[in-house]
């Protein structure tokens, strides 16, 4: 430890600290632009200088390494003149309109310029202009004029976004940031550079010129975007949602969120919105009441249930709806008699049921992955499917963490990997097998039974190497392997591995309340997911959840609705198949419409309350359930609030967090049969992942918002006769889609990319079937 004064004020601070460090140890503050706790020192605006004793001039804070018994002073007269001399230089050039900036009001250059600022300008030169760039739809370049050159943009999409989207091209007073040759920022975790930005440079595109921050109410919430659940500041004005940023959370996500938590708060104001319940009467539908359609639902419910028995009804929510949302819906169908529940529609392997030691999770806290000697992630497209997890490992791989992907694409994740083995779909399985003879043999012991025939390769050496090494290993399962044929195999050999290796086993998670979901009676005791459209029910109950887009083989469940005598749509947002299918639309409210309780993939519990009020005549799921049972008569449900419904959930399971256990009992390692035919791969795109993001008009302009295309790689499109750029007729089951070929090598041979949770797509079968091409 070294020992330094600052401005009178001694502390104890760890080698290699900086000035900046020991400052903000003790409670002083040094004025900075360029310098940010989670970048790289740059030194570049010198706003930071202070007066080091013995020192001749004045040195930057940031960037000045602390020695043993030094004495600093930060607002000395020699510092204080320095910080005033170059925020002088800073402003010559700058434009004065703070009147229209939207950066007014929570800006550090305006703040620093009322303490460090001459009260008159003795330039008189004309000022430097820097022409806008067009960088996409969510991102504004167009003050350019505005940046000061801290770089934090560019720093940012190097470290931690993990791409220089941005650089500063040309010299001395012609210096600029800019994009490469005319691109546009796409990196999913690019809005995080609005905030970095200390003054109005890079703004907001959806937000800009809508309100002003002195307007905006700031208000606390959860995401409810992915496993991570992190933490947000809701800004509001006048009862609508004018912009989301993030609330810093170390343990959860640092201070930075996605693109998709950040701006798909923009379908929230939009006209997709259902504010008024429906009913379907004579083939028309008609708006009516909230007691007339809730009558009308639990008169159809008891009739059905009565005449053909609590199995002949089901219930689908969304996996992000909260714990209070899915403990009522059980608790409502297990009053009708019905066992038939489930939250996790993109899953079509469930042999794990019934099987679990306890409720699946990460595996550890996500805090601790930075500190992850290797890890092994199975079947997973990282970077959009969890952005800020991504994001961690990135982080993690810079310093010693040996980061490995056993994946159906090789897609670039950023994060320089210690091994990457690309598979087919049916594949997977045997490839983990792999690694786990692998990690055997070169432990030492007998090969688990079952695997004796498995062929072993370099690679899956390579990454069994890594996860036999050192002290904290972990193997995560992702999306991918969760929603695979094969995730109970997949789940069972990489807790197999975990048992070789030391390594902790756990799942990435696919929407924010898989924990929640079971824990809180949304599982079913009779159909699960896919058995309540394979073997057609009678009525259905549908909760925040679009089949045809959020559902494993939205072809089956829309010929189950078809069939159905009722369909119950609960959802915030008018859905134009569900016009066809559904008998009753019941207008529910978001996340920020709505109180409830998310738990993270972590076992974090977070609850939250609604930020704006309900819009029109919609209302909280968790109330709608709650009336719902009251009109069944049912017991139990004289609930006042959304606190009294969790803490009974939480109450009953008191050891919630002690039940986290991602073990099995009694399944066997059994590797599935090869696979012949053509493989469908199918990604759920970042911003059509859910119902928030496709209705968001900024994240539907992005890159990762263009319409699919038939992806495939270039010896494949030569064997099946094809051309990249030709239309192709994709067929599975009696369902098809005509899309463009695109050669991409980074898919595996004998296999087609083709994305789900899309309009062009909804009308194919599973996510990882076979499937058939030909000419359009």
């Amino acid at each position: 430890m070294l020992e330094i004064e600052i401005d009178g004020k001694k502390a104890q601070v760890p080698d290699g600290s900086t000035v900046m460090d020991a400052a903000q140890q003790v409670g002083v503050y040094i004025p900075h632009f360029c310098y940010h706790k989670k970048l790289s020192i740059a030194a570049n605006c010198r706003m930071c200088l202070v007066q080091v004793e013995k020192a001749p001039k004045p040195l930057p804070a940031c960037a000045t390494p602390v020695t043993n018994g030094m004495k600093v002073f930060t607002h000395s007269e020699l510092a204080v003149k320095a910080q005033k001399g170059v925020m002088e230089f800073l402003l010559i050039n700058h434009p004065l309109d703070c009147p229209i900036c939207d950066q007014g009001g929570e800006c550090q250059l305006q703040d620093m310029s009322v303490g460090y600022g001459p009260m008159k300008s003795r330039y008189t030169e004309e000022k430097h202009v820097v022409f806008h760039k067009n960088v996409g739809p969510l991102i504004s370049m167009e003050e350019m004029s505005r940046c000061i050159h801290c770089t934090r943009c560019v720093r940012f999409g190097q470290e931690v976004a993990g791409i220089m989207e941005l650089g500063m091209a040309n010299r001395n007073m012609h210096s600029e940031i800019t994009t490469f040759l005319g691109r546009t920022v796409d990196s999913e975790l690019s809005g995080n550079m609005i905030d970095l930005c200390p003054v109005g440079a890079l703004t907001s595109k959806p937000f800009r010129y809508t309100a002003r921050s002195w307007e905006l109410q700031r208000r606390k919430s959860v995401s409810p975007h992915d496993s991570v659940g992190a933490n947000l500041v809701v800004q509001v004005k006048h009862d609508s949602v004018m912009r989301v940023l993030p609330r810093e959370n170390e343990a959860v996500n640092e201070c930075w969120i996605s693109d998709k938590e950040r701006f798909s708060y923009q379908s929230l104001n939009s006209d997709q919105r259902l504010t008024k319940p429906m009913v379907k009467q004579g083939g028309e539908w008609r708006e009516v009441d909230w007691n007339v359609a809730l009558d009308y639902v639990a008169h159809g419910l008891k009739d059905v249930a009565r005449n053909h028995g609590g199995d002949a009804i089901a219930a689908l929510a969304s996996p992000a709806s909260t714990l209070e949302e899915m403990y009522l819906l059980g608790k409502v169908f297990k009053g009708l008699g019905s066992g038939n529940v489930d939250f996790r529609p993109r899953q079509i392997d469930f042999a794990t049921d019934f099987k679990r030691a306890g409720t699946p999770w990460l595996g550890l806290k996500l805090a601790e992955i930075k500190d992850l000697d290797a890890a092994l992630v199975v079947g997973s497209f990282l970077r959009k499917d969890h952005p800020l997890i991504a994001q961690r490992l990135r982080q993690a791989a810079k310093k010693f963490t040996k980061v490995s992907l056993l994946s159906v694409t090789s897609d670039d994740q950023l994060i320089q990997l210690h091994a990457n083995l690309t598979v087919a779909p049916a594949q997977l399985a045997q490839s983990l097998a792999a690694v786990v003879k692998a990690a055997a043999e070169l432990k030492g012991t007998a090969v688990p039974a079952g695997l004796e025939g498995v062929a072993v390769c370099e690679t899956s050496k390579k990454i069994a190497q890594s996860l036999l090494e050192g002290e904290k290993r972990a193997v995560f399962l992702g999306n991918v392997a969760t929603q695979s044929a094969q995730a109970t195999q997949l789940h069972a050999l990489a807790l197999e591995l975990g048992k070789l290796t030391g390594a902790t086993v756990g799942f990435l998670g696919e929407a924010a309340n898989v924990v929640g979901g079971h824990a809180g009676w949304a599982l079913p005791s009779g159909a699960n997911a896919r058995q309540m459209f394979e073997q057609p029910r009678k009525a259905y109950f549908l909760l925040g959840i679009e089949p045809e887009f959020d559902y494993a083989n939205p072809q089956v469940a829309f010929a189950a609705l078809k069939q159905a005598s009722l369909v119950v749509f609960a959802s915030a947002f008018k859905n134009d198949l569900a016009l066809e299918y559904a008998d009753v639309i019941l207008p529910i409210a978001p996340y920020t419409e709505t109180a409830g309780t998310f738990v993270n993939i972590e076992g974090r519990v977070q609850s939250f309350n609604g930020v704006v009020k309900a819009r029109g005549d919609a209302r909280p799921a968790w109330k709608l359930l709650r009336v719902l049972g009251n009109v069944l008569t049912l017991d139990g449900f004289a609930y006042e609030s959304s606190e009294a419904v969790r803490d009974e959930v939480l109450g009953k399971d008191a050891e919630f967090v002690a039940n986290l256990d991602n073990g099995l009992n009694g399944v066997a390692i059994q590797l599935p049969s090869a696979v012949e035919g053509l493989q469908r791969i199918a990604d759920v795109p970042i911003n059509f992942a859910d119902p928030m993001a496709r209705r968001s008009p900024a994240l539907q302009q992005t890159a990762d918002g263009v319409a699919p295309s038939a992806r495939i790689n270039e010896q494949t499109l030569a064997q099946l006769g094809l051309a990249a750029g030709s239309p192709v007729r994709l067929k599975q089951g009696n369902g098809e889609a005509v899309l463009t070929a695109k050669a991409d090598n980074n898919v595996p041979l004998g296999c087609i990319r083709v994305a789900a949770a899309h309009a062009s797509t909804a009308s194919l079968g599973e996510m990882f079937g076979l499937i058939t091409v030909e000419r359009a």
